[in-house]
């Protein structure tokens, strides 16, 4: 059965650049970076978490031929496909570092009944969402989402 996520990905069209956003800017640390020849296996994950990695994959082969990497580059820019969530202890504070930064937030923290969050977008188009927990967090029920 399977026990465990151990690896995503996030698609992007300079991984340097995903590098110095995800690495340099969110804080996140490098897992591998490695020339496969074919392609560049590059991981990044939360700190103290390096059982769950994050693929900064470009779009393109061996995973995908041109035509349909030129698609999915067109959705990303778009923000029409992709979301990774990040939690944090406070998003306020989060929110108000990462605008410092030069982030460019979609959204100012909010709160919501699972929590407080607040979203942005990466250099490429993908929606991402910092999240503070609320101390009890709970599900939807039916009809709240």
């Amino acid at each position: 059965m399977v026990k465990s996520l151990t690896h995503s990905h996030i698609y992007v069209f300079d991984q340097d650049e995903a590098l110095d956003f995800y690495v340099g800017t969110l804080g996140l640390e490098v897992h591998s970076d490695v020339d496969m020849g074919f392609m560049r296996w590059l991981t990044v994950n939360v700190p103290g978490q390096p059982e769950r990695q994050i693929l900064l994959e470009k779009p393109g082969p061996p995973a995908l031929d041109e035509a349909t990497a030129e698609q999915v580059r067109e959705l990303v820019a778009k923000g029409a496909i992709g979301l990774t969530i990040f939690s944090t202890d406070d998003c306020r504070k989060t929110y108000e570092a990462l605008r410092a930064k030069g982030v460019e937030f979609t959204q100012e923290p909010t709160e919501h009944f699972y929590g407080i969050d607040c979203a942005l977008r990466d250099p490429f188009g993908n929606a991402v969402r910092i999240t503070q927990p609320a101390a009890e967090s709970q599900e939807p029920t039916a009809g709240e989402c």
